[in-house]
């Protein structure tokens, strides 16, 4: 198998586990399960998940209080808040609307890059923008959109998510991970994640409890989260493989194959407008998305190991 073929198959592959997770999260709520006890525990699983891969690859690097610093930035922007956000709407919303709004990140990513610096203006994406915009008002403003008109307030909420991965994915680029490679930082950001969730998931009684009765909601959880770091690592190696461009397109089939799992999985039906907001949506994003090229980069040294954009700053 070429190169180029095995990075594709890794790029599907990638898009379909990630879009799995939509409805497996709208299952892992379905009996009551509030986010703070379905975070802590899918911080555990990552952890488990990742932590030997980050242990025989990369270089060992001295944390200093910097890294502590980065690692609770990313766990509150890449994981503890979005999570909140996430699990909260996946009760209220589709799961296939839930997907679509999950994939708006780009679209907030280009103005926060903008105002830090990390980008430049550019008529193209602007537009692409204004795209993302309109497939949210196509989604909210006719009655016949949604299932139900009170669901609106839930696609607000649901949009603080992509938000918060936006600002995180601009604050890594801005100020880099302080020489750790992907994994040791998704690693550390998970271990600070959880050691925050797992108080307030005590006291404020959403603590659950595995052993006691392993059901849907259960077994969703476990599922989610194990794909969820295996597509994780899988991301990481793509973008040191092929790109951070090429990567991206990761979108597109993220968002396709959520819909897709939550009407196989849901049994969930959509109106004319929901599939054109999520037409429009893409549209936007392709614009807004840088686009150099598509080639793939040379591959790393023989460790294999990529640092990320930034991630050597500082």
């Amino acid at each position: 198998m070429s190169d180029r073929l095995l990075y594709l198959v890794v790029l599907f592959a990638m898009g379909i586990g990630w879009g799995l997770t939509l409805p497996l999260a709208k299952l892992a709520t379905s009996t009551g399960h509030q986010p703070y006890g379905l975070i802590f525990w899918q911080l555990v699983i990552v952890v488990l998940v990742l932590a030997p891969i980050a242990w025989v690859s990369g270089r060992p690097v001295a944390l200093k209080p910097r890294h502590l610093r980065l690692f609770l930035v990313v766990a509150l922007t890449g994981a503890v808040l979005p999570d909140v956000f996430f699990y909260l709407t996946a009760s209220k919303l589709p799961a296939g609307i839930l997907s679509i709004l999950m994939s708006t990140s780009p679209l907030f990513s280009l103005p926060i890059a903008l105002a830090l610096g990390n980008d430049r203006f550019s008529w193209v994406r602007l537009t692409g923008l204004l795209f993302g915009m309109a497939g949210v008002v196509l989604m909210i403003a006719p009655r016949s959109s949604l299932p139900d008109p009170s669901m609106t307030v839930f696609v607000f909420l649901a949009l603080l998510a992509p938000l918060l991965y936006a600002t995180e994915g601009n604050i890594v680029a801005r100020w880099g991970t302080y020489g750790l490679d992907p994994f040791r930082t998704i690693v550390g950001a998970s271990v600070t994640g959880a050691m925050i969730t797992l108080p307030i998931a005590w006291f404020s009684g959403q603590w659950i409890n595995p052993l006691q009765g392993f059901g849907i909601a259960e077994a969703a959880l476990a599922a989610g989260a194990v794909t969820h770091g295996l597509v994780y690592a899988a991301y990481v190696w793509l973008v040191g493989r092929a790109g951070s461009v090429f990567t991206s397109q990761a979108a597109y089939i993220v968002t396709a194959f959520g819909v897709l799992w939550s009407m196989v999985l849901l049994g969930e039906t959509y109106s004319v407008f929901v599939w054109l907001a999520l037409m429009t949506m893409l549209g936007g994003i392709f614009l807004v998305q840088p686009r150099p090229s598509l080639q793939l980069v040379v591959p790393p040294d023989a460790e294999g190991v990529p640092l990320g954009e930034g991630a050597d700053r500082g």
